[in-house]
């Protein structure tokens, strides 16, 4: 397994240089560049403008602007945001815990609840409970995250409830003390957690139902029924360990989430998060901060689809690595 695992290290170097190659040149397709706004100003000078190409770089070629930028990656220098005009670093690390907690608080509610629902309902299959929790995974796998935080947030204010519904902390943050910090920005994570999780709960149920009914019906869980084994047992010690495997893969899939986000739920949340700075920074063909991210969301979901492997191994022991 140790000489996998290097080798999928290695591979990371050609991946991360042909998405950062592809991210690039798919940015630089879209007409424009960031200066166009600062044109159509008529009391902006032409000499001005031609300052500003030339501290960004965008009075480059295309393929110059894009090993000048790789050169400075390489060293950790992702360059400077054209709309903040700060080190793009700067940028990131002052988004990036806000998302981490976000995007983990989702995950926690998501798989908490998925996996004991989707157990139950496998169990009990075509009961009425089994048939309300369908009807409740398919209203959250339909329903689009950004309306549902609308509506979440229309049903507090119409309830009046005291309860934030935008930004990440209160305006007085700064003068609370330290649980109450913890509990100021645990109240306004409650929203948009719930909107996200909800929606990876819905398709976890989804997918642990099929699996578990998939490894209930092979012939080692009826051979050990009919031994007389305890149900409990045969669920959660046999046909479990076996329905798991797909959801691994998942779970390292969903790894790659944790920057990127949710664009539009965090833009309707008023959250300083990571996926609205991408979606600002693509709209406004900010090219390096865009960059920045898609990189970085790149290498996350890299190790981990490595971290999923590496799981199944464990878990699975008819999985190995030649």
């Amino acid at each position: 397994m140790y000489a996998y695992i290097i080798r999928r290290l290695l591979l990371i170097i050609p991946l991360i240089m042909a998405i950062s190659l592809i991210s690039f040149l798919v940015m630089q397709l879209a007409p424009g560049d960031f200066l166009d706004t600062m044109r159509l100003n008529p009391r902006i000078s032409e000499e001005y403008i031609d300052q500003m190409e030339e501290r960004f770089g965008l009075d480059k070629s295309i393929p110059e602007q894009y090993f000048r930028w790789l050169w400075r990656a390489v060293q950790l220098d992702f360059g400077r945001s054209f709309k903040w005009n700060v080190p793009v670093t700067f940028i990131i690390k002052s988004r990036l815990l806000n998302t981490l907690i976000l995007s983990l608080a989702a995950m926690f509610i998501g798989w908490l609840f998925a996996i004991p629902i989707g157990i139950y309902s496998a169990t009990h299959k075509y009961k009425f409970s089994d048939n309300l929790l369908t009807v409740f995974s398919f209203i959250g796998l339909s329903i689009p995250s950004f309306f549902f935080a609308l509506l979440l947030q229309y049903l507090v204010v119409r309830a009046g409830i005291d309860h934030p519904i935008t930004g990440m902390t209160s305006i007085d943050y700064d003068w609370l003390s330290t649980p109450e910090k913890a509990l100021d920005v645990l109240r306004h994570l409650f929203l948009p957690a719930i909107v996200l999780g909800s929606f990876q709960m819905a398709g976890l149920m989804r997918r642990m139902r099929g699996q578990m009914l998939d490894a209930m019906t092979q012939d080692y869980i009826r051979t050990a029924l009919a031994k007389g084994l305890k149900e409990r047992i045969v669920i959660y010690k046999h046909a479990l360990r076996n329905a798991v495997n797909p959801l691994v893969t998942i779970f390292g899939f969903q790894l790659s989430g944790l920057l990127s986000g949710a664009a539009l739920t965090e833009t309707v949340f008023a959250y300083p998060g990571m996926g609205r700075m991408m979606l600002e920074a693509v709209l406004s063909k900010d090219i390096y901060l865009a960059m920045a991210g898609l990189v970085l969301s790149s290498v996350l979901l890299i190790m981990g689809n490595l971290i999923a492997d590496i799981l199944l191994a464990l878990i699975d022991p008819r999985i190995r690595f030649n």
